[in-house]
């Protein structure tokens, strides 16, 4: 089996949880599989007058516990089998954290920085609607993901409210706040993030203060966990994107890196320039650090079998989807470390695109202070769920979140039943 192939590696996740369970094959035909996946081929005019047309997928994995839940990506090598395994993670994380989704995903073929800003609103309203009876409040609510952001979802939910002529905000989440979206969001991942990894940290008697971290992407997650985590007293050594990986043994100087990016078209290229900050010669050196505090914030398979016996960190808070391999994660629990895995620790979001939804459907909306306050709420009873798991069993904390996540969903699935 190849390691890279996402969905594959899903299914050994679940294979695993299931054994602890002792699901029979009914309980897990109910679970498993994706109840609906959709192939699109969308036909968009171009700036040119020419009409290009994009490959593009919506997985509907499960809708046991609520509306299918999950963020659109727009990326030149998105696969069906990546869609199917986000959607199942959607699925398993909305189920650990207990809030009331199934999971979705949906991605287009397509690398959007080929397009320009009008050819990107017409890919984007062409994706909606396409899918217009298939998605809603009610049946499905996509959110951004890899390369979407307030904007796009902005004019998706404008699509489908067209559609339907009415105004409908809670068919999409991590809208811009002017346009019906929450308080919150923006750093909601990466405020997950750091709800858990205080929550690992007590449970391992470490100390978060002057704990040494190195980050891997410095997009949404990867930078709002480093500027949350700065008032911690943590010690940034290592970041990285898609210019490169930037060191710095002393500590870097987090806002400085902020605002870099913030003056350098949302990159770190050239950032080697700044004080003792050092490019390394490989990005990949960045997971192999000598540090207490690994994050990995950007796609899914950078530790594999390959790299893992080399990672040094001895806590790994996964803000990225599935950038762990079933084979790394069995090196990685032989050498003792601890992971806060990613249906958990990158929860957050989903989290807060929930609240979203339900301001939407309220017509009421909460300022910040109430949003932080119900997610730490949420973060921290969910570690403590998967921790509680992982003793109980004596089992790793991944294969622990599936078991938590799997019992709630055979539990939701055999009340309902079957309608025939």
């Amino acid at each position: 089996m190849s390691s890279s192939n996402a969905y594959e590696n899903a299914m050994q996740q679940f294979d695993a949880a299931v054994k602890i369970l002792g699901l029979n094959s009914d309980q897990q035909a109910m679970i498993k599989d994706p109840r609906k996946v959709i192939q699109l081929m969308l036909p968009v005019r171009m700036d040119d007058g020419s009409i290009k047309v994009f490959q593009a997928y919506r997985v509907q994995h499960s809708i046991a516990r609520g509306p299918a839940k999950g963020g659109i990506r727009f990326h030149q090598d998105v696969t069906l089998d990546e869609v199917k395994a986000l959607a199942f993670w959607m699925t398993m994380k909305c189920s650990v954290v207990n809030v009331p989704f199934g999971g979705g995903k949906g991605g287009v073929i397509v690398d959007p920085k080929q397009l320009s800003m009008n050819e990107l609103e017409r890919l984007s309203r062409r994706y909606i609607a396409d899918l217009i009876e298939d998605i809603g409040p009610d049946r499905d609510v996509p959110a951004p993901d890899v390369n979407t952001n307030p904007q796009v979802m902005a004019w998706m939910m404008d699509t489908y409210s067209m559609h339907h002529r009415q105004h409908l905000p809670a068919v999409i989440t991590g809208k811009p706040l002017e346009v019906c979206g929450s308080e919150g969001r923006g750093a909601a991942t990466a405020q997950g993030v750091v709800f858990t990894l205080e929550e690992a940290t007590k449970a391992l008697n470490m100390k978060l203060q002057g704990a040494t971290v190195a980050i891997q992407g410095f997009g949404n997650a990867g930078s709002h966990a480093a500027r949350l985590l700065a008032p911690k007293g943590i010690k940034l050594v290592a970041i990285s994107d898609v210019s490169g990986a930037y060191y710095c043994e002393s500590g870097i100087d987090i806002e400085g890196a902020l605002s870099w990016v913030k003056d350098h078209k949302g990159v770190l290229s050239g950032f080697e320039k700044s004080g003792n900050v050092r490019k390394l010669d490989n990005p990949m050196e960045l997971l192999e650090l000598p540090v207490d505090v690994l994050i990995p914030a950007a796609l899914e398979n950078q530790i594999t079998e390959k790299n893992a016996s080399r990672v040094k960190a001895k806590v790994i808070a996964e803000a990225a989807n599935g950038p762990c391999t079933p084979e790394a994660d069995k090196i990685l629990n032989e050498k003792g470390v601890f992971m806060i895995p990613d249906i958990l620790c990158n929860a957050g979001g989903v989290t807060v695109s929930y609240f979203e939804w339900v301001q939407n459907r309220m017509g009421f909306y909460w300022p910040e202070e109430q949003v932080n306050r119900e997610l730490d709420r949420i973060m921290r009873q969910a570690f403590k769920d998967v921790f509680s798991a992982s003793q109980k069993h004596r089992i790793p904390m991944r294969i622990a979140a599936f078991v938590v996540a799997i019992e709630r969903l055979k539990k939701t699935s055999e009340l309902r039943g079957l309608y025939a």
